[in-house]
């Protein structure tokens, strides 16, 4: 028996176990790249992740990543997935939630206490609010700024700049304005905007 068919056999005794346990509470699991992804209902994320931790075939004792992902073209904008690792199975598993803007995602921090930093970025980078969490302020932006950088409507330019004043001797916030017209550009031409034509230049007479 070969080492990725021993693989997908753990993994399906473990999504099996997992379907029995969690029963109604899970909505969905999936096994795909040698990993395991159950999708939960948001109110049903903390008991969950307790269950993922502490049952005895489970074991996932390490909460090593938590991002955000935006589908701005869905009712439910949001998901947030939990990667978890079990050292002692070296087993990996994914739980994703889905929650729409304004609602909230209640802390991971009580099952998994490094989940703090995680919930902040990705309050910071896409707004997601988790509910009972201790300290809930942006992390990697600065104080005052504006929206959610990895959002997909958020603009390229963001909303404001920064630079430093002589007169008033002190960093500066502005809104953004832009320096030049803004071009189209259709890439047909690698030389587009020259005065001159160059040999390859598709859009040449």
């Amino acid at each position: 028996m070969s080492q990725t068919t021993t693989l997908l056999d753990d993994l399906q005794e473990l999504e099996d176990h997992v379907k029995a346990q969690l029963g109604d509470n899970l909505i969905s699991s999936q096994i795909a790249y040698g990993e395991l992804t159950i999708n939960v209902p948001c109110n049903q994320i903390v008991p969950t992740l307790k269950f993922l931790k502490e049952d005895a075939m489970c074991r996932f004792t390490q909460l090593i990543e938590l991002a955000g992902v935006d589908y701005p073209e869905r009712r439910k904008r949001f998901d947030v997935a939990y990667m978890l690792l079990s050292m002692e199975n070296n087993t990996r598993i994914r739980v994703k939630l889905q929650t729409a803007e304004g609602d909230t995602v209640p802390t991971a921090t009580p099952v998994f206490p490094n989940a703090d930093w995680y919930e902040r970025e990705a309050f910071d980078m896409y707004g997601i609010v988790f509910e009972g969490h201790p300290d809930m302020r942006r992390l990697l932006t600065d104080y005052g700024f504006e929206g959610h950088p990895l959002r997909k409507d958020f603009p390229l330019t963001g909303y404001t700049e920064v630079r430093w004043d002589d007169e008033q001797q002190r960093v500066v916030y502005e809104p953004v304005q832009l320096t030049q017209e803004y071009r189209n550009f259709d890439y047909l031409s690698p030389w587009e905007g020259s005065d001159y034509v160059l040999p390859g230049d598709e859009k040449a007479d």
